[in-house]
């Protein structure tokens, strides 16, 4: 049977959120399986790019798009060159809070966003464990170029990506 709706009444105002929220163990099964699926994505890619990209850049669409092999030690726009204990302690803490925000009922659009966080961080994270001598001094892989933007990766993808969800499902949730 169909439900018989007043027009003017939001989701909200009938008590129902316009989003559906998960249970902890639904959150932990989707956060992990997309974080599990982007970490899969930006290692094969890397290694990809390494063996593709490594003796010198592939112009993909003229100047709008560059397959390029990198490495950076530190952070995006190569800011705090040899920083990367530094940044692989933050990214485990970073996905200690997150796996710790995912124990509470969530909406999903929250859920997608803390797997690609997660995703993102571990991603990165490999590099900076196995691409190094010594303990998280590795160098973070880089190939994808765009113009007026640093070198990336899927990783810093997934991550730009779930700061923009975020963002404006918070905005979103703060109308409603």
């Amino acid at each position: 049977m169909r439900e018989l709706r007043a027009p003017h009444l939001t989701d909200a105002a009938r008590g129902r959120s316009s989003s559906p929220k998960l249970a902890p163990l639904r959150n932990t099964v989707l956060a992990y399986s997309l974080a599990a699926v982007i970490v899969a994505a930006d290692q094969l890619t890397k290694h990809w790019a390494e063996a593709r990209f490594a003796d010198g850049p592939r112009r993909i669409f003229g100047d709008l798009l560059i397959f390029r092999f990198g490495e950076n030690t530190g952070a995006a726009f190569s800011l705090f060159e040899n920083a990367g204990q530094f940044f692989g302690v933050a990214a485990v803490v970073a996905v200690g809070i997150v796996a710790y925000a995912l124990t509470k009922v969530r909406p999903r659009w929250e859920v997608v966003g803390f797997g690609l966080v997660i995703g993102g961080a571990l991603g990165n994270l490999t590099d900076r464990i196995l691409r190094g001598p010594g303990f998280l001094d590795g160098a973070v892989v880089d190939w994808i170029q765009i113009p007026y933007w640093p070198t990336f990766n899927i990783a810093d993808s997934a991550v730009s990506v779930a700061i923009v969800l975020l963002l404006l499902g918070s905005l979103r949730a703060a109308r409603t």
